[in-house]
């Protein structure tokens, strides 16, 4: 059967670019182990304001950039980056705006106090990458999306992008961690995700204020596959998962988790493909 050779990381966190959490370092490790595979990947991810520009040498795509993402009725410009982690050759392309990302830290202020448009945040980065691998044309066989951060993209790709080229064959795989964020988001959220392609219909799970619970029901609604990817997640998007027929790939340790992910890639791609 044929294989899903090429595998995009929709990712939250990658070291060396921050610090070093469990989603970071398989942020960092698993896209270069699937790369040695032998499979072509591409790796995004949010250019947080932590990130040290000159020191991770991350320089902007001209031909990338230049975009305008409407989020809210506001314009905000949206600026590629790209960076390598020379030890993996590997190239990690970061999503960055003045509004969002500039001079600001990640998810969570210096105080420790979650950003208040969180939720625009994060549609905001959902977007802008998959705009962005349009401009690149490139068709990812599975796109791989790591933390809450990335988990409007299943929405997205399976209803406002199902008809581009590069992902109208795609499959999706959602990763849970333990990531729990507390502070709901505005009321508004439901009605800032609709673009053409998405319909009240759509996200009617949504339950509001929506917090981290729906927002990760939302995303397994639209995954081909779920991978319980902290040994400790939240138990009841755990047991939504489990009972939506989709298929699951349980936790695995640090060791293991590279042949797991290589193989559960295949057979959700084989068994989309039936």
């Amino acid at each position: 059967m044929t294989k899903a050779n090429k595998v995009l990381f929709i990712t939250q966190e990658i070291t060396p670019y921050v610090s070093e959490t469990e989603m970071s370092l398989v942020g960092r490790n698993l896209p270069q182990a699937i790369q040695e595979k032998g499979r072509e990947i591409r790796t995004f991810m949010p250019k947080w304001g932590n990130i040290n520009e000159r020191r991770n040498q991350l320089h902007e795509v001209i031909r990338l950039s230049g975009m305008n993402l409407i989020i809210d009725d506001t314009d905000h410009p949206l600026i590629i980056k790209v960076a390598s982690i020379q030890s993996a050759r590997m190239q990690v392309y970061f999503i960055d705006n003045d509004d969002y990302f500039q001079n600001r830290l990640q998810t969570i202020d210096e105080n420790g106090t979650e950003y208040e448009d969180n939720d625009a945040r994060a549609i905001f980065y959902t977007r802008g990458v998959l705009e962005t691998v349009k401009k690149l044309r490139w068709c990812p066989d599975v796109i791989h999306c790591q933390g809450w951060m990335t988990a409007l993209a299943p929405l997205y790709i399976k209803k406002a992008y199902k008809d581009e080229p590069s992902f109208r064959d795609a499959k999706v795989i959602f990763s849970l961690f333990d990531d729990d964020f507390t502070q709901p988001f505005h009321a508004d959220f439901a009605s800032k995700l609709l673009l053409k392609g998405i319909t009240k219909k759509d996200i009617a799970s949504l339950k509001e204020p929506v917090d981290y619970t729906s927002l990760c029901k939302l995303a397994v609604d639209y995954s081909d596959g779920v991978i319980q990817q902290s040994e400790h997640v939240n138990e009841e998007v755990l047991e939504y998962a489990r009972n939506s027929g989709k298929l699951i790939l349980d936790y695995q340790t640090p060791d293991n988790l590279t042949e797991a992910c290589n193989d559960f890639y295949d057979k959700v791609w084989e068994a989309e493909q039936k």
